[in-house]
């Protein structure tokens, strides 16, 4: 899990079977101290998420899982909207 600010959306016309109406977000990744650890990326958005918000976000199998059919072909998924990081 890791967290990234919003930067902005993505529009896609087609989507694979089990993506249709999940929105795309461009997220950058970063570390506790908010700081780019990364390249921005794009992440499917599971909780409402817009641009400019601090989100939490996990990669790789953990964010196909995220998603209901589970085994949907993303990389990252949004899982929830952070309102503060305590270090």
């Amino acid at each position: 899990m890791y967290l990234g600010r919003v930067l902005g959306t993505v529009v896609a016309t087609r989507k694979v079977p089990g993506m249709e109406g999940r929105r795309l977000l461009v997220v950058e990744p970063l570390d506790h101290k908010h700081v780019r650890t990364g390249e921005p990326q794009v992440a499917v958005d599971t909780v409402g998420a817009g641009p400019g918000d601090l989100v939490s976000l996990v990669g790789s199998r953990e964010a196909a899982l995220a998603l209901s059919p589970s085994f949907v072909p993303v990389d990252a998924a949004i899982i929830g909207i952070v309102d503060s990081v305590n270090t």
